[in-house]
């Protein structure tokens, strides 16, 4: 009897201890499961924190494509006449614009690397050359000025002043428009090293208006600046000819009703008639003093990354706008930066650019040292 009850209490026993293992086995079970879970639950949240917000539309109201014009005039003419071409180019293609000014051609050529797929750019040949090179910046067309793709640098001094021959130049002072600037810096410094020149005090005049400026209000005793040949009243200006106009018709000169700038028949193009409405009489009190080989004039380039059929799309609907009267309110205006159309170009054009900017040793980093 005792031998019998005995064995009933193991098994009661047994079977509480069974009980007690399988409550244990089931918290276990339940709480694996529950760190699984939870870390399912973590690898969720993380594969949902690296998802990434689509990329907006180039041309778009979030993705407008950049329009930058290096600072050699006026930023408020340019930013106005930039603003008809936006408005042309968007009723054309039905992109959105944004006109952007940068402070200095540096910085323009930085912005268009700095926006590699939807900027485009309205830079001279230095400016291209060192675009090119530091991002594989791309040309398209090149300026045409009164049927000339080319122009030329111009060295000014005051009409009084007893300055002969670049060699008088030596240790007197030269206002440039910007260290960047093809005609107004890169062509001058192989005149002045030919003549055993080095200028004293420099003055960055922050546009080729301001190198006149500084040569005419005697702040500088020389300048440079663009040059673009006169028009004359018979024929064409042609490589070899007088860069100014002739002596007798200096004291004719004169702003006209249409707000150009004419001495006698001969209009002048050449930077100097930017400051005709501050200064009219600027020919009466500034001269040419001798001018550069040719330069392949300033460009249209867009950014390496540009897409190819917006880029064509805005190639023709430039080369359209360049025929109607709006590009004259425009980069077209004498006061902007004058160009009467376009012609196509490559690369290859910039190569005596490039020469000129080995044979300076400029770069990005050092321009204007």
């Amino acid at each position: 009897m005792k031998l019998t009850k005995v064995l009933v209490l193991l098994l009661v026993l047994g079977l509480i201890a069974a009980a007690c293992a399988g409550d244990d086995a089931e918290e276990t079970t339940t709480t694996e499961a529950t760190t699984t879970t939870t870390e399912a639950t973590t690898t969720t949240t993380e594969a949902t924190t690296t998802t990434e917000e689509p990329m907006a539309e180039i041309g778009s109201a979030e993705a407008p494509i950049q329009v930058l014009f290096v600072p050699s005039v006026s930023t408020a003419t340019i930013t106005t006449g930039g603003e008809v071409m936006a408005d042309a180019l968007k009723e054309a293609t039905g992109l959105e614009y944004d006109v952007v000014v940068p402070t200095s051609y540096a910085a323009t050529i930085e912005s268009m690397c700095a926006a590699p797929d939807r900027s485009m750019g309205f830079i001279p040949g230095l400016g291209y050359v060192l675009a090119s090179e530091l991002c594989n910046v791309d040309v398209s067309f090149a300026a045409v000025r009164y049927g000339w793709d080319v122009y030329w640098a111009q060295i000014i001094v005051s009409r009084d002043s007893d300055i002969e021959t670049v060699e008088d130049l030596d240790g007197l002072t030269w206002a440039y428009p910007d260290p960047g600037s093809t005609s107004g810096y890169l062509a001058i410094l192989p005149i002045l090293e030919a003549a055993g020149v080095t200028p004293g005090d420099t003055l960055e005049a922050g546009g080729h208006t301001g190198s006149v400026r500084a040569v005419y209000q005697g702040d500088a005793d020389f300048g440079s600046s663009f040059f673009s040949p006169p028009l004359l009243p018979e024929g064409r200006w042609e490589v070899g000819m007088e860069p100014d106009i002739p002596d007798d018709l200096i004291p004719e000169c004169a702003v006209t009703e249409e707000n150009r700038l004419f001495c006698g028949d001969y209009r002048v193009l050449d930077a100097r008639a930017n400051l005709r409405e501050e200064a009219p009489d600027v020919v009466q009190k500034v001269r040419i003093l001798t001018i550069s080989d040719a330069i392949p004039n300033d460009t249209l380039s867009f950014g390496p990354d540009f897409p190819a059929d917006v880029r064509a799309d805005i190639e023709e609907a430039l080369v359209a706008f360049a025929e109607t009267d709006a590009w004259f309110e425009s980069i077209g205006n004498s006061d902007f930066y004058d160009w009467t159309g376009l012609s196509p170009t490559d690369d290859a054009a910039f190569d005596p650019v490039r020469l000129m900017v080995a044979a300076a040793g400029i770069t990005l980093e050092n321009i204007g040292e």
